[in-house]
């Protein structure tokens, strides 16, 4: 296999590595940086457990090669919390609203509704467009009602 030399921003933190040509984002991510926060599901890009955001945008990481993201800024659930370890506003609605059970997607939802969130500017946003948004992240526990109440609060709240 051949090697790859790159250079990827992982929340903030520059890391240079020599990966396999077919290392995926999401292995690298798990293996490489033991980030375990992002999760491997279908590992054909439909259940959204690995989303992560990179440079700003939601990517399946199981989709995308390690190589491909090098010289970008990639965001996992990992780096989500403040600088105290507090879990950030999203995750603490999953969690009054009961948009968790087992956990396995919601690091995926969480990504998916901070991208959601950057991109409102504080516009409000409706049931629907939440539904939307989260389309393309499968769960088998909650029934989304939960996760749906959670990203309403937090994204019509004043100044999100």
């Amino acid at each position: 296999m051949s090697a790859h030399d790159i250079c990827v921003s992982v929340n903030g933190v520059a890391h240079k590595r020599a990966v396999e040509s077919r290392t995926t984002l999401a292995d690298f991510l798990r293996h490489d940086l033991e980030l375990t926060g992002t999760h491997i599901g279908c590992e054909h890009g439909v259940c959204g457990a690995c989303t992560v955001l990179v440079d700003g945008l939601s990517s399946r990481s199981c989709l995308m090669l390690a190589a491909q993201a090098d010289g970008r800024a990639v965001e996992t659930i990992e780096g989500t919390a403040g600088n105290d370890g507090d879990l950030n506003a999203i995750q603490r609605a999953m969690i009054e609203h009961h948009g968790v059970q087992c956990g396995f997607c919601t690091p995926g939802v969480v990504m998916t509704l901070i991208e959601l969130r950057r991109n409102l500017n504080g516009r409000p946003i409706g049931e629907d467009e939440v539904r939307r948004a989260l389309s393309g992240n499968l769960c088998r526990c909650t029934g989304y009602q939960g996760m749906v109440d959670a990203a309403l609060a937090v994204l019509n709240a004043a100044g999100a």
